[in-house]
């Protein structure tokens, strides 16, 4: 078995999740923050590095995916490496490398054997990649292109023209609400040289996360995180703060769309990290409508009335308020009557709240599931990412099932009466006759 199929095939591994994880936390004096959890039981190493503030939000007005393309690009080669020798450097060492940009954040992770020697040149190689990209010329314009047809194909398709149309009614003037207005001239109007200021102003070591998990010490860490960062500025010179999301009017779109089947999306911001009734929310839309074929909106639209295959309700927590929302496409015929519906049943789970049975089984379930979203290496990875970036209580993975099972019907129902009322849910109708 090759080197990398058998790191990739450990990683795989299931991490034993009864015991407490052992988070080790730290800040350097540079600002770096270390996120540390020590896994002996296989000679593997995963380490993650975000970097706040670097995300899609943070793309300069007009040019989309600037944020994006560095990120990618960080990992397409080096001033030493052209892509071809940087993948086949990563493959020689048995490295798996990779790159990305979120909403918030941008990241560059690795996985390494813990031996001595791989793990050595997998960091430096990292360094390389933060410090020294090549930008190659080439390399931007075949992303650039692939960028601009994704989009057009992405706008045949009704899901993601219901998905663009509710964010922008979202977050008309919130950075939130960037993607829903990337176009094709505003991917084409990005530079290389757009591309190195943002690499400049939005990576430092200040605004870093690192998380760090696998058979390594502290001692060690510590040395993997100055190695990695080193040639990086101390400080990054963007603003990463985010406005608070205003509250909107609630509106309404009717997009006319070919074909059988309405695509509809109703929601409104609501969700904050840090948000007070978290928990509360969480549990409230699992039982609303993120519970599957449990669920209330799921008994109601497919199992009584036929109107769908599947409906769900989802909740995006970010920094500022992030989505609540529930989708579901229909025959365009059952338009109005399934929104009838949703309304209803949306309307009657805010006045009376769940039942006992409907939060035990809630319960049950996130609780019971909770240890499976990090019995991984690189799940774990996440998590601790998560926990850093947020500024999450070290505790945070105990805390979680702690406050679910802790909840009463009566919080949900206060949560969800005080916070969402169906009037104030945009509602979008792709397909609309």
């Amino acid at each position: 078995m090759h080197f990398k199929t058998f790191i990739l095939a450990l990683a795989a591994l299931p991490l034993t999740t009864q015991a407490a994880v052992d988070i080790q936390r730290w800040t350097t004096s540079e600002g770096t923050q270390i996120l540390l959890v020590e896994r002996r039981e296989n000679p593997i190493v995963d380490m993650k590095i975000s970097f706040k503030g670097a995300g899609s939000v943070f793309n300069p007005q007009g040019k989309s995916q600037v944020a994006e393309f560095t990120a990618a690009l960080l990992t397409d080669g080096t001033k030493t490496l052209d892509e071809e020798a940087f993948n086949e450097k990563a493959n020689d060492i048995a490295a798996n490398i990779g790159s990305d940009s979120g909403h918030e954040t941008a990241t560059i992770s690795f996985r390494s054997l813990s031996k001595a020697k791989n793990l050595k040149q997998t960091v430096a190689l990292v360094n390389e990649s933060l410090t020294a990209p090549r930008f190659d010329p080439a390399v931007f314009a075949r992303r650039q292109k692939q960028a601009v047809t994704a989009l057009q194909q992405q706008e045949t398709a009704p899901d993601f023209t219901a998905g663009r149309a509710f964010t922008k009614l979202a977050y008309p003037s919130h950075p939130y609400g960037k993607d829903a207005y990337v176009t094709v001239d505003s991917l084409k109007a990005v530079t290389l040289d757009d591309i190195r200021a943002f690499h400049r102003t939005h990576y430092g070591k200040n605004n870093a996360v690192v998380a760090i998990v696998g058979d390594v010490s502290r001692r060690q860490a510590e040395k993997m995180v100055q190695t990695a960062l080193k040639g990086l500025p101390q400080k990054s010179r963007a603003d990463s703060s985010i406005a608070p999301v205003d509250k909107q009017t609630a509106q309404r779109r009717d997009i006319p769309f070919a074909g059988e089947q309405a695509q509809i999306i109703l929601g409104m911001p609501l969700i904050k990290r840090h948000d007070p009734d978290y928990y509360a929310l969480v549990a409230g839309n699992y039982i609303l409508g993120g519970g599957g074929f449990d669920s209330r909106l799921m008994k109601r639209l497919r199992d009584q009335k036929g109107y769908t295959y599947g409906v769900y309700s989802s909740l995006v927590p970010l920094t500022e308020a992030g989505v609540f929302r529930i989708g579901y496409s229909t025959q365009k015929k059952n338009t109005r009557a399934s929104l009838a519906d949703v309304r209803a049943v949306v309307e009657q789970f805010i006045a009376e709240g769940p039942t006992e049975a409907e939060l035990e089984q809630a319960k049950a379930n996130i609780i019971g599931s909770f240890p499976l979203r990090f019995d991984s290496n690189a799940k774990l990875l996440d998590y601790l990412s998560l926990i850093g970036v947020h500024n999450l209580e070290s505790s945070y993975l105990e805390d979680y099932p702690k406050a679910v099972g802790r909840l009463t019907t009566a919080q949900i129902k206060d949560a969800w009466q005080r916070r969402v009322k169906f009037s104030d849910l945009h509602i979008v109708v792709v397909g609309a006759q």
